[in-house]
């Protein structure tokens, strides 16, 4: 079977521009969750979210061809060109047929869709932008990856809630596995963040309400958790065969195996209490990666701080793991950036892979008061130095979609 490694790294998200940045951030136990700033949120009952800071685009790409880009594709851009340059990969006549292209989102350019709803309903008709469908079009996720880079092999993008940065790794893997390309840019990417969302998930009962705390507010496994925190990014890898990563001198960062993906049918919103199909997504990951239950350090739980989906992932680490479940170090990340949803995935991947390149597991911040149905080592509030072998990235999205994806050392 074609091994398939990880050559580059990037990242957008509450912490800061940059993978280290995000992993540094991580590490310290620091959260990027505060008021929201893109707009006046005081006549909102949530006004907290996990908001990309002082994001320039400039730095990134053109500012003109970022005008015909929603900020999600933006993010997407970005990340991407910071894992191309640090896999020092160099996009050429030769290669850019052969190089493939898996951006997963949750839900694509909210933020141009409202903006064009105001000017039609304000404004009127005439003032209505010609290009809110390619603007705001999931697919752009990797579509604006392949035009900015000059990439002309599948640019390819699937919806799958909060599953779909977990899920893009997977499918990448497939692609490379099948021989289509010899390179996949791949990850997730969401900027969902806008009035109306945010409201919409608050009359839903799933947010937060700790206006007053914004650091404090995301408390996955923990007794006081009341909802998640809505937030924005985005996170990259460069995967490759590798055969090809070392055919160009590439070191590669870790091995990818891929994974699985389920499905609870079971509700539009709430996971299955049982955690069956998230623990059938996890065998399933285990067994197509070779790797056993007691292989396993790491997990970068999905763990978005609600009541029941806390739960629900606890008892799918116990049915997947059996006795080895308390053994597992097993962290939340969403308790410092809030939930990315299609990206969530992503950065927990991400984690998984710095995780096995440095010897650390970050912490699951707001971890005071652990609930009792929530009992495994969630590494509470401190980061762990410690050996990463092996590591599972967790996403769980709306419509019941589980997806599992796995990394190892070698």
């Amino acid at each position: 079977m074609t091994r398939v490694v990880v050559t580059g790294v990037g990242a957008v998200t509450p912490l800061g521009t940059g993978a280290q940045t995000f992993w540094d951030g991580l590490n310290a136990g620091r959260s990027g969750i505060r008021i929201v700033q893109h707009f006046d949120p005081s006549d909102l009952e949530v006004q907290i979210a996990g908001e990309v800071p002082d994001f320039v685009v400039a730095d990134h790409m053109n500012p003109k061809a970022a005008r015909r880009m929603d900020r999600f594709a933006q993010f997407a851009v970005a990340a991407a060109r910071e894992a191309i340059d640090q896999a020092g990969l160099e996009i050429t006549d030769a290669n850019r047929d052969r190089i493939g292209i898996m951006v997963n989102t949750g839900g694509g350019g909210v933020p141009t869709i409202e903006n064009e709803v105001r000017n039609m309903t304000e404004r009127g008709p005439n003032r209505v932008g010609p290009f809110l469908i390619p603007i705001f079009a999931p697919n752009m996720a990797s579509c604006q990856v392949a035009i900015q880079m000059g990439i002309h092999g599948p640019a390819v993008t699937s919806v799958a809630a909060c599953a779909a940065g977990v899920q893009a790794y997977v499918d990448a893997i497939y692609m490379l596995e099948r021989g289509e390309v010899d390179v996949v840019i791949t990850g997730g990417t969401e900027a969902a963040l806008t009035p109306v969302a945010l409201t919409s998930l608050a009359h839903m009962g799933a947010l937060s309400r700790r206006n007053s705390a914004p650091a404090e507010s995301s408390r996955p496994f923990d007794l006081g958790r009341d909802g998640f925190v809505f937030s924005e990014g985005a996170a990259i890898m460069v995967l490759e065969t590798e055969e090809h990563a070392a055919r160009r001198g590439a070191s590669p960062i870790c091995v990818a195996h891929g994974g699985s993906y389920t499905s609870d049918a079971f509700h539009i919103t709430a996971p299955d209490p049982k955690g069956s199909g998230a623990a059938r997504a996890i065998t399933q990951a285990m067994a197509r990666a070779k790797v056993a239950p007691t292989d396993v350090d790491y997990v970068a739980a999905h763990a978005t701080s609600t009541t029941i989906g806390d739960i629900a992932e606890t008892q799918a680490l116990k049915i997947a793991f059996g006795d080895h479940a308390p053994k597992l170090a097993i962290s939340a990340n969403k308790s410092m950036l809030g939930h990315l949803l299609g990206a969530a995935g992503a950065v927990s991947a991400l984690a998984c892979v710095l995780a096995i390149r440095d010897g650390r597991v970050p912490p699951t911040i707001n971890l005071t008061d652990p609930d009792p149905e929530c009992d495994l080592d969630y590494v509470p509030n401190v980061c762990r130095e410690m050996p990463v072998r092996v590591a599972l990235a967790n996403g769980f999205g709306f419509g019941g979609q589980n997806a599992c994806a796995v990394f190892t050392a070698e």
